[in-house]
């Protein structure tokens, strides 16, 4: 089941929903920028109340699949503090359901985290039109 959870332009009705319709915003211009076609992920750290740390763009790949170095994200996250990290990447094709190996990159994410002490918010995956949060689909 896709959990759409931002349509561009739709209403937000709560402060928790203004927060959560500007950060899939801001994910959605960092990985469906140019070059068009390529899979790209950002990461977003927060510190324990879940405010915004930092942000990096953490690669873009020309294929179909994405190659994520954890040493690199998790470098980042401690270098700056993160008790919290919301990730997400963008599937070219326009079908945001996770695949098989995004959910067990988001799953081995997790258990990387965990031992880090840091929290695995959510894995958003963006397409032009939709948005699938790993957390409300189960798969986080």
């Amino acid at each position: 089941m896709i959990q759409a959870l931002d349509r561009i332009g739709a209403p937000a009705q709560d402060p928790r929903q203004v927060q959560t319709t500007a950060m899939i915003r801001y994910l959605r211009g960092a990985v469906l920028s140019a070059p068009k076609g390529c899979e790209r992920f950002h990461a977003v750290f927060l510190d324990a109340r879940q405010a915004y740390l930092a942000d990096a763009s953490m690669g873009v790949e020309r294929i179909t699949a994405l190659t994520l170095r954890m040493r690199d994200l998790f470098s980042k996250a401690l270098a700056v503090g993160a008790r919290g990290l919301i990730v997400a990447h963008n599937h070219p094709s326009g079908d945001c359901r996770p695949s098989r190996s995004d959910i067990l990159a988001t799953n081995r994410l997790k258990e990387v985290a965990i031992a880090l002490d840091i929290e695995l918010i959510d894995h958003l995956i963006l397409t032009e039109n939709a948005v699938y949060s790993m957390r409300a689909g189960g798969d986080l």
